[in-house]
């Protein structure tokens, strides 16, 4: 289902749009307004044929409906993320419970929208996740960028967090969240500020999802005793490292 609203006919870049919707007569109508702004869109409606897509198109972002046939949007999701790591998922849902939208972030999902769903709004979230890809994706790494912190070295730039026993690869919010605590290395760091610097908002389901980004980060980090990322309750996190 999708919310008509007056979009501004200002023309867009030319980003190249995966969008996976099994609803035909939506994906259309959807496919065509984004056109319509100077997107490159590619529909397809069926979870199974997404993959083969990988070889002709090469997308900059990709927007994908949860309830799909043959692949649902959450495997498809992890399908993607295991091949192109960076890449920003948007995914659609109708659900509406936390764990549904939790499941769908850790599947590999960047961000969401719930159905029905306003074309400007999925204009807005496109083009911040691609501002979000550009800004924190395509950097150069060199020794400048390396971060030391304890037994660990942070290399934003790789997405790349190496302990002694090897190389942790993480994701795009990991990365984002990481070097937020590590700008702010044994201070408060505002838990609204880091909500509205890595989602744009501070949604109740946003809090969650930090909720799981930070437990994932003490895993990663639990090698080294001296590293220790504590929640301090109506304020934040205190990042304790080295």
């Amino acid at each position: 289902m999708l919310i008509y609203t007056q979009v501004s006919a200002k023309k867009s870049m030319n980003t190249k749009i995966l969008y996976i919707e099994d609803e035909l007569f939506l994906g259309r109508i959807v496919k065509e307004t984004l056109e319509d702004q100077g997107f490159e869109v590619i529909l397809e409606t069926d979870g199974a044929r997404v993959m083969n897509r990988f070889n002709s198109y090469s997308p900059d972002i990709c927007v994908v409906d949860i309830m799909l046939p043959n692949i649902d949007g959450y495997s498809l999701c992890r399908q993607i993320r295991g091949l192109y790591q960076h890449l920003p998922i948007i995914f659609l849902t109708a659900k509406v419970e936390t764990a549904d939208l939790v499941k769908g972030f850790e599947a590999g999902g960047t961000d969401y929208i719930r159905k029905p769903f306003s074309i400007e709004e999925l204009i807005v979230r496109i083009k911040n996740q691609l501002n979000l890809k550009n800004a924190n994706g395509h950097e150069p790494v060199n020794k400048d960028n390396e971060i030391n912190l304890g037994a660990y070295t942070f290399y934003p730039g790789r997405y790349e967090l190496h302990s002694p026993s090897g190389i942790h690869k993480i994701s795009q919010r990991d990365m984002q969240i990481l070097s937020m605590l590590c700008s702010n290395r044994n201070r408060v760091t505002d838990r609204k500020e880091l909500l509205l610097s890595v989602w744009g908002d501070d949604s109740f389901f946003n809090s969650r999802n930090l909720d799981v980004y930070i437990r994932k980060l003490r895993t990663h980090l639990s090698e080294d005793n001296s590293i220790e990322i504590q929640t301090i309750k109506g304020k934040g996190y205190l990042f304790i490292a080295l």
